[in-house]
């Protein structure tokens, strides 16, 4: 990214300057930065108020935990998004102290499985389930 700076390819001052789903267009257009990269520099170097990932695990855990679902598809995480602006950044910090445990009383709704996928010895699980 520095490069594409420095060779005036990504006028990174432009940015600031863009909406959320501009910069996110813009960003992802570099090599190596995908959707959720993007929405990470969103929230955390450009301090965009308003940014909920749905590519974030944790934050999908979160929301499971603190709604009682067992999954979060995207038109489900959409509903909830709407009730969020102008500040669902501060609602992605808030989902991943709660799937990081900050509330000890909430548990992951997240199915658990008897008959979790293998390859060899190894058992595949979600990263984001707690048991």
């Amino acid at each position: 990214m520095a490069k594409k700076v420095v060779d005036g390819d990504l006028d990174i001052e432009r940015l600031r300057f863009l909406p959320d789903d501009e910069v996110c267009k813009e960003l992802v257009k570099l090599d190596g930065v995908g959707v959720w990269t993007a929405e990470m520099l969103l929230i955390f170097s450009m301090q965009r108020p308003n940014i909920l990932s749905f590519g974030d695990l944790a934050i999908l855990r979160g929301m499971r935990m603190v709604y009682h679902h067992r999954q979060i598809s995207k038109k489900l995480f959409e509903k909830y998004k709407k009730r969020l602006p102008p500040y669902a950044s501060v609602a992605s910090l808030y989902f991943w102290a709660v799937a990081g445990g900050a509330v000890p009383e909430m548990k992951d709704y997240f199915p658990k499985s008897r008959n979790r996928p293998t390859i060899g010895k190894l058992t595949l699980t979600n990263s984001s389930s707690s048991e």
